[in-house]
C-alpha cells in the first residue's frame, strides 16, 4: 500500500490541505482540495508524481465535508468516470444546503447571535460555498464505523471521530498502526469543535467538544505510530500531543468561564469578549468555539444555563 501526501492550496486562513493518494487496487484518494483552479492543478501535479491520472482513481473517501476538504469531489468523481465516494452519514457539507437555514439559524440564534450577525455569517458561507459542487444522494456512498475499506493488499478500518463535525472520520491501516485523520489530529493547531445541529435531533446542538474529547481517546486507545493530519506535518508522537491538546482545551475553558459574570452572559457576548477582533468567517468560529466550551463547564457542573426568550444565558454559580 503506497501513500503519497499531496499539499493541495486553499483560498482559507488554514491555509495548504493535505490529500492522501493511496496506490493500490482501487486507486484511492482521501481528501479532494477544494473547488478551486489552483487546488486542482496541484492535485493532478501531485498525481502525475505519483504516476497516476485522474481516470485512475476508482475511491475518493472523504474525511469529512468541509470545502477544504471535499469540494473537488464530484468533480473527481465525474473526470473519473463514477469513481466510488464515500462519507459519514452524519456528514451534510456535501449537500448543496449544509448550512440548512432554520436549524442553524436557531442555533445561532440560541446562542445570542443578533440578527444582522446572522446574516453577516450567511452571506459569508454563500460565498464559501463556491469552494465546493454538491453531491447528489445516489452519488455517494456511507461510511461505517469500524468497517474496512479493502484493499488487493491490506485494508483501512474507518474510525468515526466526531467532534471537528459530527461525521468526521479517521482511517487505520492497522498492520503499522498509521492513522489518516482529516482535522481530527492536527500538529500544529487545535482543531476548531464547528457549532452543528445534533445529527440525530437537529432541533437539539451537538456536543462537538465533548464528541471530540472521546474521539481523542478513542485514537489514543489505538496507540498510532503515524498520524498524517488534514493540515500540517505527520504525527509521531500522539501521546504529547494528546496531552498537549488536554492541556490547550483545559486552559481554554478555564478562559471562557473566566468570562462568564455572575449576573450572565450568552455565549456571543463571551466570544465577542474574548475573541474582540474577530471579523468574518472568524466571527462563527468564535462562537462555534465558546459555545463548545459553555456545554462542556455545564455538563461539568462549573458554569449554570436558563433559557431567556429563545436565548441561552449562562453564569458562574
Amino acid at each position: 500500500m503506497k501513500v503519497f501526501p499531496i499539499s493541495v492550496p486553499t483560498p482559507f486562513y488554514v491555509g495548504p490541505v493535505n490529500c492522501y493518494l493511496i496506490v493500490d487496487d482501487p486507486v484511492t484518494l482521501i481528501d479532494t482540495g477544494p473547488k478551486t483552479k489552483e487546488a486542482l492543478e496541484a492535485l493532478k501535479d501531485g498525481l502525475r508524481r505519483a504516476g497516476v491520472r485522474v481516470f485512475d482513481i476508482k475511491r475518493i473517501v472523504l474525511t469529512h465535508a468541509h470545502e477544504d476538504h471535499c469540494g473537488l469531489a464530484k468533480q473527481l468523481r465525474d473526470e473519473a468516470k463514477d469513481a466510488e465516494v464515500l462519507i459519514h452519514g452524519w456528514e451534510t457539507g456535501h449537500h448543496a444546503g449544509r448550512l440548512e437555514y432554520d436549524k442553524h439559524r436557531a442555533l445561532l440564534v440560541r446562542a445570542g447571535v443578533p440578527d444582522d450577525e446572522i446574516a453577516a455569517m450567511r452571506r459569508m458561507y454563500e460565498g464559501v460555498r463556491q469552494y465546493a459542487d454538491a453531491l447528489e444522494d445516489h452519488e455517494h456512498q456511507e461510511l461505517i464505523d469500524d468497517s474496512e475499506i479493502e484493499f488487493a493488499t491490506g485494508s483501512l478500518r474507518v474510525v468515526h471521530t466526531p467532534g471537528h463535525t459530527p461525521g468526521s472520520c479517521s482511517f487505520m491501516r492497522e498492520a503499522d498502526r498509521t492513522i489518516f485523520a482529516g482535522d481530527c489530529v492536527l500538529k500544529r493547531i487545535t482543531p476548531n469543535p464547528i457549532l452543528s445541529p445534533d445529527p440525530i435531533d437537529p432541533t437539539k446542538r451537538f456536543r462537538s467538544l465533548e464528541e471530540y474529547l472521546v474521539s481523542l481517546a478513542r485514537v489514543r486507545s489505538l496507540s498510532p505510530t503515524l498520524v498524517h493530519g488534514g493540515h500540517g506535518d505527520a504525527v509521531t508522537d500522539f501521546e504529547e500531543l494528546f496531552n498537549r491538546y488536554l492541556r490547550a482545551i483545559r486552559e481554554r475553558q478555564a478562559g471562557v468561564i473566566k468570562l462568564v459574570p455572575k449576573e450572565g452572559a450568552t455565549a456571543w457576548d463571551v466570544a465577542r469578549e474574548m475573541f474582540p477582533h474577530a471579523d468574518d468567517v472568524h466571527r462563527f468560529l468564535a462562537v462555534s468555539e465558546v459555545v463548545a466550551h459553555l456545554d462542556l463547564a455545564h455538563t461539568e457542573s462549573k458554569i449554570a444555563v436558563e433559557l431567556s426568550g429563545e436565548r441561552e444565558v449562562y453564569r458562574r454559580p
